[in-house]
């Protein structure tokens, strides 16, 4: 998936680039289930010969992909081809993700195994799967990986492709996506490479302060990928309620340096650190999460009467983890009363920056939605002044808040049209507009008794799983990236 985009318009869609590219990554895939394969060996729990198959099949179909479609690779990648091959890695990568899931010991249904790989590879974290605890441990890293590898995706995809494509007002982060203090990058190879080495790293770093902490290395290093992808599948049941104290402080500050901008990492390394602390996304995130604990910590002393320290460690944790859109909890925190429970969805909502794992709407466009709205109430008091829009410094164009605002309007339109549909299948209105919210929003669990932080999506009938199926690709692709492969005049142009 690197390579500049090329502007074109071609006569006929060619497909083979975009198979040749599908076909390599399919095949790394199968090859990737060699892992969890030999910690089942290791183990010797007996269930190995499953990842074997699933191995065979998807890397044996993936090299036949590729080497079908391989007389019609380029170096560049037209608009319609980069739009349609960004859509199609995020379904067809969770189709042969979820075979390990229907040939194991789980004995799930192909809509349950596609779901879980879904959610695992849109990082979501919303699941299907009871009995974690006593799940192969094969299966266990399997879902960790697929949520790793959809974290280290999504950072590309949305440094590389969506401010190129001008998807959702991305487009003003086209120059930081090449360039560092004034130098450009050679390619978008270069920066997908350093991206990954630094997800790896800092990956390696968030295993060995949770083996620190405690927990064993097998837990460790599961909690580990999901944590750095903001992901949040578990291997426990409990979730995180597995591991209070000190491992909630730790966590948040991982799930926190995964949501800030990766190209930021990439200064630091050259030794440029001041842009990082100088981002205005970067000081939005930090600010509304010191917000959003503070009011969640003081109302649980004030008025549940609970310990500071307790308050503010169960605040800071799960605040962070709906806010990055990760998804592990700690506690039920639908107990914490009807307050916190609105606080929970609307942070949910906001989701981390641009050009991290985070998920939602991200904080770059409320902030410039913000700005927009200033100025316009500036327009009203000066009719005959001129007031520009402006973010991190810089004058928002038109073709931004355009785009911006055409998120938001999509967003909304698509959270209502899902939860009417998920409620037209039976479920009640807290399941039917929470869960449409966490699908779209890749957060993780919803709200209400069934699939709250205490529940999963197990009980969820098959119409609804398939209808957040959807929301969870489109939410991850950031809706128009979607949407825009359903009507005529792309596939005309």
């Amino acid at each position: 998936m690197s390579g500049a985009v090329r502007r074109s318009r071609p006569v006929a869609l060619d497909l083979r680039p975009v198979g040749y590219v599908i076909g390599l990554l399919v095949t790394a895939l199968g090859l990737s289930m060699l892992v969890p394969l030999t910690v089942d060996i290791v183990v010797r729990n007996g269930y190995w010969p499953d990842f074997a198959e699933a191995s065979a099949i998807t890397a044996l179909t993936g090299a036949l992909l590729a080497l079908a479609c391989a007389n019609g690779t380029s170096e560049r990648l037209s608009i319609q081809q980069t739009f349609l091959l960004t859509t199609a890695v995020w379904i067809v990568l969770p189709i042969f993700g979820a075979i390990p899931f229907v040939l194991s010991e789980t004995d799930a249904s192909v809509t349950d195994a596609f779901f879980e790989a879904v959610s695992g590879m849109t990082t979501t974290g919303s699941t299907v799967f009871s009995g974690l605890d006593d799940l192969p441990h094969g299966i266990l890293l399997w879902r960790s990986m697929l949520q790793w590898f959809g974290g280290i995706g999504i950072v590309v995809v949305a440094m590389v492709f969506l401010p190129e494509l001008r998807v959702g007002g991305m487009q003003i982060f086209r120059s930081e996506a090449f360039e560092t203090m004034g130098k450009i990058l050679p390619r978008a190879a270069e920066i997908a490479a350093q991206i990954s080495w630094i997800y790896v790293v800092l990956t390696f770093v968030c295993f060995l302060g949770y083996v620190a902490l405690g927990m064993s290395s097998f837990d460790a290093i599961n909690h580990a990928l999901t944590t750095m992808s903001t992901g949040g599948f578990s291997t426990r049941d409990a979730s995180f309620g597995a591991f209070q104290g000190a491992p909630e402080y730790y966590a948040s500050v991982f799930m926190i340096l995964a949501s800030l901008p990766f190209v930021r990492y990439i200064q630091v390394i050259a030794g440029h650190g001041r842009p990082l602390f100088r981002d205005a996304q970067v000081r939005a995130f930090i600010s509304v999460i010191l917000v959003v604990v503070l009011l969640l910590a003081g109302y649980q002393v004030a008025f549940l009467g609970r310990g500071i320290e307790e308050s503010v460690r169960e605040a800071v944790f799960n605040a962070t983890s709906v806010m990055s859109g990760t998804g592990f909890a700690s506690v039920d925190y639908q107990l914490w009363g009807p307050f916190a429970m609105v606080v929970f969805f609307t942070v949910g909502l906001v989701g981390g920056c641009a050009g991290s794992t985070c998920c939602s709407i991200k904080i770059f466009r409320y902030q410039i939605l913000i700005s927009s709205i200033r100025a316009q109430i500036q327009r009203i008091h000066s009719p005959h002044g001129l007031f520009t829009p402006r973010f991190d410094g810089r004058p928002v164009d038109d073709e931004v808040l355009n785009s911006v605002m055409a998120f938001f309007v999509l967003f909304v339109v698509s959270l209502g049209v899902l939860s009417v549909l998920l409620s037209l299948t039976g479920l009640d209105f807290t399941t039917s507009l929470t869960g449409a919210a966490t699908a779209i929003a890749n957060i993780g669990p919803g709200l209400g008794d069934i699939i709250g932080p205490a529940g999963n999506f197990a009980a969820i009938n098959p119409t609804a799983k398939w209808l957040l199926i959807g929301g969870m690709i489109v939410g991850r692709l950031e809706l128009m990236a979607v949407y825009v492969l359903f009507t005529l005049t792309f596939w005309r142009t």
